[in-house]
């Protein structure tokens, strides 16, 4: 009998992904199979003898079943392939086979794009998702070879940002380089995603035609609504109603469908009956519209049947290349003088400005833009989202960090899509430029991730703060620390001046700055008294804000009986003008910017160096201090991913793949580490955990403790039992033969025969116990956690988490947080613990986590810090499949 072949691994489906191309238009990458051959057979037919040519070295008339069988007999393994999808065409593929002779680390790699699709940034998106698949697989490098004259192809794989080395003979380049992501690379590929999806989301808030399908005479219909918006705002396109029931709508020409349109259409707002969407968008993808606002809701608003519905409209018009904002949205608007757009149900707009909002919610969507009209906060973009069908906040983060009108980010969210990019991209875009985010369900038990995971309050608490992104309790608050940073500097450091005409207004805003966490000046609260001159003001003012030793000024003024204010307002205007540091003040108790205190642009709105009024001190101060928390993570510096030395990567990626040999499914389940697997794991980051050996009896543990050397302590397999406050589980100070047998019978009784002998910690290296983690989550990605050992700690959840990678900064941080930290510095006479081991243990797990997705949890407990070090006790593991959101390749959410 001969032997069964091998199975061939299961179709990948984690490969599959939706991605934007350089154009901002949207493909589908996924697996190929053996059914592609006929779509590989017609992609041939769309390509050019020229790039044939440049694909097989010589002329091809006919493609041969064996070049179709390139493509598409493959099992995933030995040959990778992927096709690119344009709706059901195929319009790109790439493949990577092993080296025949043997050599699994290797790859030979090569694409076909059809011409009418080149530019398009495909080439490169290939080799990144082949790159990532084939490193599951266990290949290390890629080898091609490419025509010298293949200019293009050749620059693939340069500016890809690998090390590529090339050798020319006759005409060829071969090309050989290890695909492992390097900092380059991934520089290169984050690059590429910004500038891709920027574009897109331009493609959608700056259109230049627009349809109104559901257009509508009746004013209840939101199709009206939307209708009389756009041509209100005097949209800077042509606006086409849709209604199959009407020669026109608001004296504007309708069309029956949106095919029945003549000219192009760059984005169809949808507001008809849900029944009917799916119809629209179909209608829309043969149009070739470029995106989709839909409005109306009844999708994963409304159950597993709506949510099943979404999925597919979202699938239809990613497979056409559009984006889609909502279902369930309240629109968008931007107010740009070029676009004039509000294709939103907001019947009041907020002036022209420098804010980018975006917001989840469609309900409250209207009550904020009336809120922000009313406070004369301008708005450069407004973005509703709704169910976040495929357009996310993310998207507008990669929009607004290369926007010129947008100098500050406001955010409404109520859940994450993807909440590590999230954390990537608005810790690069809070460098430049403010970002303000409310998260609604703080008191909530868990917040809902990608995939339903559930992100503890914590966590989101680190994405916030290691990202730099500021975060209040409400819209209030959030929109008066936009009011601030719109308008003033943001401020250099934490010691406020005070001033007014009002010794009790003085003394209230002493008491909130100090509540803050604010220095005041030791001169503050001056007070002019109530009947100040608005020159005596203005002096004042000038004279303090021009001050080395102040950061920021609170100016608090109560009108005189029958005084308007207006002559003392414009000199506090004026006297602030250019002034190195914020102010804030309750002029008049009026909210948001008074016309008097404001500066305006040569479109008669409020500008930079407006002089932001609150109703009350205490939300003056506060902004004021949520200001100063910024100003401070800004001038901290942002920290560098360290090379740290004794590293073996390889070698540690070789353990990881071993250790998940079998285990390929996405659905299989994670399983805990041997000791073996995790000593040889750790080991390649440097981290070495106490000598120890694993015995059965007496006898064992006698010659282990001989070869370990005394003294040595007893432990118990079971965690809980060594965990104990009583430290039931453990046996320590044993220094002879007699003390091992009799802790090896006393223990035994308790947890078994099978026990740990290790090695004892020197006093010296043992003075705090300590905690690290690391956590992976499907969406988040990986966290490395801190804290201090002990009960209390442990009662009182008193851990720090910062997201992989850290840097030299987040590393220090995350140990300086926990509020036991104390105890490191020698806390009632302690002697002072080092931090320095304990930064380089973090930074080491860091790069464990990003290197190796297979490890889904670690703990290494305890870790004993002394003066004489650290020391590494206990550990354990878990490790599975890696999550399919845990590479570096681009994808959509």
């Amino acid at each position: 009998m001969t032997d069964p072949a091998p199975a061939r691994p299961a179709y990948p489906q984690q490969w599959e992904a939706d991605v934007v191309l350089t154009d901002g238009g949207v493909a589908h990458v996924r697996p190929a199979t053996p059914d592609d051959a006929a779509g590989i057979r017609a992609m041939h037919g769309r390509v050019s003898a020229r790039s044939l040519y440049l694909r097989y070295f010589s002329p091809v008339k006919q493609v041969s079943d064996a070049q179709v069988a390139v493509f598409t007999d493959v099992d995933h393994d030995t040959a990778i392939g992927l096709v690119v999808m344009l709706g059901e065409q195929i319009i790109a593929a790439g493949t990577a086979h092993r080296d025949p002779s043997g050599d699994r680390d290797s790859a030979e790699v090569a694409f076909l794009v059809e011409d009418s699709q080149q530019g398009r940034g495909l080439g490169s998106i290939l080799l990144e998702h082949l790159a990532a698949a084939a490193q599951e697989r266990g290949i290390r490098r890629f080898t091609a070879e490419v025509l010298g004259e293949n200019t293009q192809m050749v620059r693939v794989f340069i500016d890809a940002g690998y090390s590529v080395h090339r050798e020319y003979d006759s005409g060829v380049i071969d090309l050989v380089f290890d695909i492992a992501p390097t900092d380059k690379s991934r520089a290169v590929v984050l690059s590429r995603e910004h500038r891709a999806e920027a574009r897109s989301i331009a493609r959608l808030v700056a259109p230049r035609s627009i349809a109104v399908i559901g257009a509508s005479a009746d004013h209840t219909k939101i199709g009206h609504a939307v209708l009389v918006n756009l041509l209100r705002e005097d949209f800077g396109g042509p606006v086409y109603p849709v209604n199959p029931d009407a020669v026109s709508v608001r004296g504007v020409r309708a069309y029956p469908t949106v095919n029945d349109i003549p000219d192009p259409v760059d984005v169809a707002v949808v507001t008809v009956p849900t029944d009917t969407v799916a119809d629209i968008v179909e209608a829309c993808r043969v149009k070739g519209v470029h995106g989709l606002v839909v409005m109306t809701g009844g999708f994963s608003d409304a159950g597993d049947d709506g949510a099943a519905a979404q999925r597919h409209m979202a699938a239809v018009v990613r497979g056409a290349g559009m984006r889609l904002l909502g279902p369930n949205c309240l629109g968008l608007i931007n107010t740009d003088p070029a676009v004039r757009l509000n294709a939103s149900l907001a019947p009041v707009v907020p002036p022209p400005g420098r804010i980018g909002f975006f917001c989840q919610s469609g309900a409250l969507g209207v009550a904020i833009l009336a809120d922000a009209a009313a406070r004369g906060l301008g708005l450069s973009t407004f973005v509703s989202a709704g169910n976040r069908a495929d357009v996310s906040g993310n998207d507008l983060l990669q929009y607004w960090h290369g926007d010129d009108r947008t100098e500050l980010v406001l955010l409404y969210l109520e859940s994450f899509g993807n909440p590590r990019k999230f954390a990537r991209l608005a810790r690069v875009l809070a460098r430049t430029k403010p970002v303000i985010a409310v998260k609604s369900g703080r008191h909530a038990r868990t917040v809902v991730g990608l995939q339903g995971s559930a992100l503890s309050e914590d966590v989101v608490a680190t994405l916030f703060e290691q990202s730099g992104v500021i975060r209040t309790p409400g819209l209030t608050a959030a929109f008066d620390v936009a009011q601030l940073l719109s308008t003033q500097p943001v401020p250099r450091g934490n010691r406020i001046g005070i001033v007014g005409n009002s010794s009790a207004l003085g003394v209230l805003a002493v008491d909130f700055c100090l509540d803050a966490g604010l220095i005041v000046d030791p001169d503050s609260p001056v007070d002019l008294g109530v009947g100040v001159s608005a020159a005596e003001l203005a002096a004042a003012v000038r004279e303090m804000a021009h001050r080395d030793d102040l950061d920021a000024l609170v100016v608090g003024w109560v009108p005189p009986v029958a005084t308007e204010g207006h002559e003392h307002a414009a000199a506090l205007r004026d006297a602030l003008r250019g002034a190195p540091i914020p102010a804030v003040t309750t002029f008049l108790a009026v909210d948001g910017l008074n016309a008097h205190l404001a500066v305006l642009d040569e479109h008669g709105h409020p500008a930079r160096g407006s002089v932001p009024s609150y109703r009350t001190l205490e939300r003056a101060v506060a902004a004021l201090a949520f200001g100063v928390r910024y100003g401070a993570w800004l001038a901290r510096p942002a920290g560098t991913v360290p090379d740290l030395p004794g590293l073996d990567r390889r070698a540690a990626a070789a353990a990881a793949r071993a250790a998940v040999e079998g285990m390929r499914a996405p659905q299989d389940p994670a399983r805990a580490m041997t000791d073996a697997e995790l000593v040889t794991l750790l080991a390649g980051y440097g981290i070495r955990i106490e000598d120890f050996r694993a015995i059965g009896s007496a006898d064992e543990a006698v010659a282990a403790a001989q070869e370990i050397g005394y003294p040595v302590a007893l432990k118990s397999f079971d965690d809980a039992l060594r965990h104990r406050i009583d430290q039931a589980g453990i046996r320590l100070g044993l220094h002879t033969d007699s003390q091992l047998r009799h802790g090896y019978e006393s223990l035994s009784a308790i947890a078994g025969p099978w026990l740990y002998v290790q090695r004892e910690v020197p006093r010296a290296k043992s003075e705090v116990p300590t905690v690290f983690r690391i956590t992976a989550d499907p969406s988040f990605g990986a966290l490395v956690s801190f804290g201090i050992g002990g009960m209390a700690t442990e009662l009182l959840d008193d851990r720090a988490y910062r997201a992989v990678p850290l840097t030299d900064v987040d590393a220090a941080d995350l140990i300086g947080a926990p509020r036991a930290a104390p105890l490191l510095d020698g806390y009632r006479g302690a002697r002072t613990v080092p931090k320095e081991p304990l930064i380089d243990l973090a930074l080491r797990l860091s790069a464990l986590a990003d290197d190796v997705p297979e490890l889904l949890e670690l703990q290494l407990q305890p870790v004993l810090a002394g003066p004489g070090g650290i020391a590494i006790t206990g550990a354990r593991a878990r490790i599975g499949p890696p999550s399919a959101f845990d590479d570096w390749r681009r994808r959509l959410r």
